[in-house]
């Protein structure tokens, strides 16, 4: 095996050997003896002993070529960067210029430091001598800036340094830009690289990447952009879920496109997925900035209706719950009533809605009736059904019904929450009624703890209250008052 064969395998022990041999020999060695030294040295960051060789390299009268000084780089990388410096001036006065593989060398030791802006640093410098990067040490840089949550930089890194060359980064290059882009829901780039990606490269990426570019498509209002991703989805073999048309929503939304994203829904469930309200929930978002965006989501509905296209109840139930935000409960009900007009059985939820909607009205009798319709219409109730039934009754000048359906909530297997029991001892100590007492007992039987504003509350005999101006205040002021007079039915 010749010198050059070990020094290539890095064998620096038998490179030893054979130049100890050498010496024994009195053959002196030639420059290609000590650089293959080096190399070996280099390779095994073992720079004190490359130092020495190359002190000793130039006792024997031997001049360093650009080879050799690559090589004292390479081994001084794990050093502070003083010693690289060290080098680069000796090559300066050495009348030895900077070769592309040089700084390689030093952007590869600030690479594995994680330094990213001394590598961009010399990458510049280096396009400033007309000194081109090899592909290795470009995607090097590319995935620090990657790694560094920098897609970014990333982008542009690849980019520039594919418009300045004919060779082209490795795909999987692309791939982690696009993640990353994904990942920090950078819009532009993920626009940019979902084309270069999926058109261009032909990959289809993971459901990993699928799903980030769905919440940056939802994010920046890119409807097309998260239409295309389903595509891809069902491509790879994934099952579409809930949480895979959301973002969906949320782009057509942010776009004004309301009808499709109210078809959105109706597909979903034509794809058997049960769309839920927070699925929803951008829609209501959207329409609940003024009453005549609320006439704009109808609008949409009843052309998805015209057109053919099944209405899917929960549309229906995020303009109710929208007029309701407005404090429309008549549009709301009327709204509820031309349910059958387009084909839509109200579900719980439905009724849960209106039902707080009479809450804010405090109008027990408007809400007697939902809760007959309901039961009309074979609608089980729900948990949240009970507690509004409860809440409501709450509001009136008499509650007695509200430990009926407190009963009735138990009975059918139920468990109340606490704010149920909390709202019911609060009218109870307002009105000197002792049964608080025993929605005490009852809390503490369920494992749930008495608060200490609600304590204070009950020390204070309701003097002291600080739950705030929300719902449950507005039961105990609406419980004294009249209330107002029933809506209209559309």
């Amino acid at each position: 095996m010749t010198l050059g064969d070990m020094a290539d395998k890095h064998r620096s022990v038998n490179v030893l050997y054979t130049l100890a041999k050498m010496k024994d020999l009195k053959v002196t060695p030639d420059l290609a003896t000590y650089n293959a030294l080096l190399d070996c040295l280099a390779h095994n960051g073992s720079d004190l002993e490359a130092w020495a060789v190359f002190d000793d390299m130039k006792a024997m009268g031997i001049v360093p070529d650009i080879a050799s000084y690559d090589f004292l780089l390479r081994a001084v990388r794990f050093n502070g960067p003083a010693e690289s410096w060290r080098v680069l001036r000796m090559m300066e006065e050495a009348g030895i210029p900077p070769q592309a593989t040089t700084y390689e060398n030093i952007i590869n030791k600030y690479r594995v430091e994680g330094n990213l802006e001394m590598a961009i640093q010399l990458l510049v410098e280096m396009e400033n001598h007309d000194l081109s990067p090899s592909i290795g040490t470009a995607e090097d840089v590319v995935l620090l800036a990657v790694r560094g949550g920098l897609p970014r930089l990333a982008i542009d890194l690849a980019e520039n340094f594919e418009e300045s060359s004919v060779r082209r980064l490795a795909s999987y290059v692309w791939v982690k830009c696009l993640a990353s882009a994904a990942d920090n829901l950078y819009g532009a780039g993920v626009v940019r690289l979902w084309e270069k990606v999926v058109k261009h490269l032909k990959i289809m990426p993971d459901e990993g990447i699928c799903m980030g570019t769905l919440h940056t498509a939802g994010r920046h209002g890119l409807p097309d952009l998260a239409l295309d991703v389903l595509r891809v989805l069902k491509l790879v073999g994934a099952n579409t879920e809930e949480h895979h048309f959301a973002p969906v929503i949320e782009a057509f939304c942010r776009t004004d496109r309301l009808k499709e994203a109210m078809a959105t829904l109706s597909m979903m469930r034509a794809a058997n997925i049960h769309p839920s309200a927070e699925t929803a929930h951008h829609i209501f978002l959207s329409i609940q900035r003024n009453p005549d965006t609320v006439d704009a989501a109808w609008d949409a509905l009843e052309a998805l209706h015209a057109e053919g296209q099944q209405v899917d109840v929960t549309a229906v139930n995020v303009i109710i719950q929208a007029s309701i935000a407005h404090g429309d409960l008549q549009r709301a009900v009327g709204i509820y009533q031309i349910c059958p007009e387009l084909n839509v059985s109200p579900v719980a939820e439905t009724y849960n809605l209106l039902l707080s909607g009479c809450i804010a009205a405090r109008h027990r009798e408007l809400g007697d009736r939902i809760l007959a319709d309901m039961r009309e219409a074979n609608v089980a109730p729900d948990t949240q059904t009970f507690e509004r039934l409860i809440v409501l009754c709450l509001t009136g000048q008499t509650y007695e019904d509200a430990f009926f359906y407190l009963e009735e909530m138990k009975s059918s297997r139920f468990v109340p929450p606490l704010a149920v029991y909390e709202a019911i001892i609060r009218r109870c100590v307002a009105e000197n009624d002792s049964r608080y007492r025993l929605a005490i007992a009852e809390l503490l039987e369920l494992g749930y703890s008495v608060s200490n504003r609600l304590q204070r509350f009950i020390d204070t005999n309701g003097a002291v209250d600080e739950e705030g101006s929300g719902e449950r205040r507005q039961w105990r002021q609406g419980s004294r008052g009249r209330a107002p007079q029933a809506p209209k039915a559309q």
